[in-house]
């Protein structure tokens, strides 16, 4: 799964009407609103969005026929597998009625065309730990799990040793316990934390 490094605009005009569509990452169902708030233009005909956070989701048609607008704007983001993601699709109507094929044509379109030309960024599942370890096993414990890629985001010492706050890869955390293990021979601690 991926998500987008920043926000990101597409335009497109067909048969008369503009569209205009502007995707960007979200964290949770309240920034979602925000943006969609912050992206809507009150002038538009229409503001036609829809979002994705893992499991949960939501869209809207704001005013066009059921299913021609948001349903394709959704399929647009779950098609690039993307999450995280919230999009607006705004459309200034130009006189000219397209139907229902051709909105979500134009909407999904739209959608897609601003999504592929973003810059994404994989989503990684971390696992975060809490390492405490001697002085004699700090410096080795350190060298390896940075060489693993694994993230020290904390180190707080105390009188025999250290305490190290590290992020992971949640598919490499039983891998890193076993090498504290074995690099302190046995000694060091490891908690996970869910």
């Amino acid at each position: 799964m991926f998500t987008l490094q920043r926000i990101e605009t597409s335009t497109q005009d067909i048969k008369k009407s503009r569209f205009l569509a502007i995707a960007g990452p979200i964290e949770d169902e309240q920034s979602a609103k925000a943006f969609l708030a912050a992206h809507s233009d009150p002038t538009a005909n229409h503001n036609c969005w829809a979002w994705r956070l893992g499991q949960s989701y939501r869209f809207s048609d704001d005013g066009e026929p059921s299913g021609t607008a948001g349903k394709p704007i959704l399929a647009a983001i779950d098609g690039q597998s993307l999450d995280r993601v919230a999009v607006v699709v705004t459309r200034w109507f130009g006189g000219v009625l397209l139907g229902s094929g051709g909105l979500i044509r134009a909407y999904g379109g739209t959608a897609a065309l601003c999504l592929r030309s973003a810059e994404k960024v994989e989503l990684v599942d971390t696992q975060r730990a809490t390492i405490v370890c001697d002085f004699a096993d700090l410096a080795l414990i350190k060298a390896r799990l940075t060489a693993r890629g694994v993230v020290l985001a904390g180190e707080t010492f105390t009188d025999t040793g250290a305490v190290l706050t590290a992020e992971m890869r949640r598919d490499i955390a039983a891998e890193v316990l076993a090498l504290v293990t074995d690099l302190s021979r046995g000694k060091a601690t490891v908690s996970l934390e869910d």
